[in-house]
């Protein structure tokens, strides 16, 4: 009887680790194979990389799937390079499918009949194409569908009046085609955005949509109904009357009047015009949020956003221009935004300055740093050149770089960083620039190592963005660059880091984790004061104590780590690039001082009573510190 109900545990559980498995690895077999069908069987670019082998859900690009991963909901594919007629019996297989973006394509023929088997479809965007022939007939069969823009397109025939049954819609975009006949009654309450422009539109515009400007129906031969008054009948002319010499002054005083008025009025709308941060980004008001203005005048056709292989985000430089963005800071080689995108997707757009080399150079440098991918590197998504805007596309990290984590104003609800947590951002760093270092062909250097350049990886370890870009820039004065605290006192051009000099840089960074300071901070009065420096005066004096950060003082059985982390970062700031170790070595270093008392180290809720001074001053005196 036991062998019988162990059995059944077996069996149960082997049911149980079965259906976990199922779980972990579903995936929408139907709606993949929809997908590769209108992929085989429509015009397409190599570059989009569908590959059947992979995670439809996780790999391509473009495709959204739902929570559980059971069905597609998202297609976006703006400027993907799709051409040819939407293939029958494919995407209107995707019956879950809410948003469909095909925009900025060369898909041409009808409007697809099979689109009304989709019956969850809220949002369509499937402007700037070259579709042709009539609207479909019946939109009831769209009851959720909330924008639909068809505009420069060669669309024809009639707007259908059942547009007016779709109750949710707040943005119906029709402009630039070919469409004709009388404008319907749409009487919907929840439009909020109308565009019929450059049509072949007649008659009267519907009372219902007179709330809209006249431009929603320019180029037109379309009038108001009662726009205008009957004519009054015309009173015979009466004899003109000379006007008095004093009447003529008041006219001419008043008019000198009215011209200074209108030019002060221009002049201070000049000057708040002027008032904009970086490059013409108008900056809401207390909000801190801009809007990434279009400043190129280049064909979008030859200067398109360049993704990378496995970036799953779709989108296009109008997605970019027309988000609203928020300044995160500006930085030695540009300034960054996080830029809100309209399907919800949040983004780190790094707006680029002083890029003096060409396009050919700058694209063999993007392709180099965005075929990185390593845990601990920032993974570069997307990027997009043209001779008046240098923008690289970034994920978005909802803690804040390290240098917020350190010095930011403190958050309610967020503690100070403890020991394990800057034992790891200083493990993951390294392991991110070791990474980089191997990369082409051992010639990488990241070039721009600081706190605000490190980022949290979902496990909580350092993740390294702004790889590489210090080649592609002007020199930096040498001036400038000792003043930023983190550069190698040899590296006299930004253009020039080496890997000695990034190992410079990151030993600056473990000493800024050990102490809580900037690399050039303030002690007291106007005195300003060099962390590197600073810290060799102290250990010097073998004040070592007088080093750390209190907050770290408070944990307990730390000192060791804490005096080994401190001669490894000493030992990288060391003035002669030869003598200081190189990153494979730092990393090893670091890992084994995390190994120290790993089952004894408290985490942040465990604290002691401040360390004694004396023994941190006696565990370091006892070892060799490089001056």
């Amino acid at each position: 009887m036991g062998w019988k109900l162990e059995l059944s545990c077996i069996f149960l559980a082997a049911m149980v680790i079965e259906a976990m498995l199922f779980h972990v690895t579903a995936e929408p077999v139907e709606d993949k194979q929809a997908l590769l069908d209108f992929l085989h069987n429509i015009g397409h670019p190599h570059s989009l990389s569908w590959n059947e082998n992979s995670s439809v859900c996780t790999s391509w690009r473009g495709v959204t799937c739902n929570n559980d991963q059971s069905r597609v909901i998202a297609i976006r594919l703006p400027g993907a390079g799709l051409s040819g007629p939407i293939p029958n019996n494919t995407l209107s297989r995707l019956t879950e499918i809410q948003t469909l973006s095909l925009r900025s394509n060369g898909i041409t023929g009808p409007f697809p009949l099979g689109f009304s088997e989709l019956k969850n479809l809220t949002y369509l965007y499937l402007q700037s194409n070259k579709f042709s022939g009539p609207l479909p007939s019946d939109f009831s069969v769209w009851n959720n569908l909330t924008v639909f823009n068809l505009s420069n397109n060669s669309f024809n025939g009639s707007i259908p009046s059942s547009i007016s049954h779709l109750t949710h819609l707040a943005s119906l975009i029709l402009a630039n085609n070919s469409l004709s006949g009388e404008i319907p009654d749409l009487n919907i309450p929840s439009l909020q955005e109308l565009n019929l422009a450059n049509n072949k539109l007649s008659g009267i515009v519907p009372k219902s949509l007179q709330r809209f400007p006249s431009e929603s129906f320019s180029g037109n031969n379309v009038t108001y109904a009662s726009a205008l008054p009957p004519a009054l009948p015309v009173s015979p002319p009466k004899e003109k009357s000379k006007l008095s010499e004093p009447a003529l002054l008041g006219i001419i005083i008043g008019g000198c009047v009215l011209g200074f008025t209108v030019i002060a009025a221009f002049m201070i709308l000049c000057c708040n015009d002027s008032g904009r941060e970086d490059g013409g980004l108008p900056v809401k008001s207390q909000k801190k949020e801009v809007s990434l203005k279009k400043t190129t005048s280049e064909s979008q056709d030859k200067n398109k956003m360049v993704f990378f292989e496995g970036c799953s985000l779709a989108f296009d430089l109008e997605d970019l221009l027309r988000a609203s963005a928020e300044v995160l800071g500006k930085g030695t080689f540009g300034t960054a935004y996080k830029a809100a995108l309209e399907d919800a997707t949040t983004v780190v757009v790094k707006r680029l300055k002083e890029v003096i080399v060409g396009k050919r150079e700058f694209e063999q440098q993007m392709e180099v740093v965005g075929r990185i991918r390593h845990e601990n590197v920032v993974a570069l998504r997307a990027y997009y050149y043209s001779k008046e805007e240098k923008l690289m596309v970034y994920d978005y990290y909802e803690q804040g770089s390290v240098s917020a984590m350190l010095h930011g104003k403190r958050v309610e609800g967020r503690s100070h960083l403890d020991w394990d947590t800057r034992l790891r951002i200083a493990i993951g760093a390294a392991r991110g620039i070791a990474h980089v270092h191997t990369q082409h062909g051992g010639k990488l250097v990241h070039g721009n190592i600081k706190a605000s350049n490190i980022f949290l990886n979902p496990k909580g370890f350092g993740c390294v963005s702004d790889i590489g870009l210090a080649t592609l820039m002007s020199p930096i004065p040498s001036p400038a660059l000792r003043s930023a605290g983190y550069r190698a006192p040899e590296l006299t051009d930004s253009r020039k880091a080496t890997h000695a000099s990034d190992v410079y840089s990151f030993g600056v960074l473990l000493l800024e984790l050990l102490t809580g300071k900037s690399p050039i901070h303030n002690m007291g009065g106007e005195e300003v004061v060099h962390l590197v420096r600073w810290v060799n005066s102290v250990v010097r004096e073998e004040w070592t104590a007088e080093v750390f950060d209190v907050e770290l003082l408070r944990y307990p059985n730390i000192e060791e780590e804490m005096v080994e982390m401190l001669q490894l970062g000493l030992a990288c700031v060391v003035r002669i690039p030869e003598q200081r170790p190189k990153m494979p070595h730092v990393l090893t270093m670091l890992e084994e001082i995390r190994r120290m008392n790993t089952g004894n180290r408290p985490s942040s809720e465990s604290r002691s009573e401040v360390s004694t001074p004396t023994v941190i001053a006696a565990d370091i005196a006892s070892s060799s510190v490089p001056q």
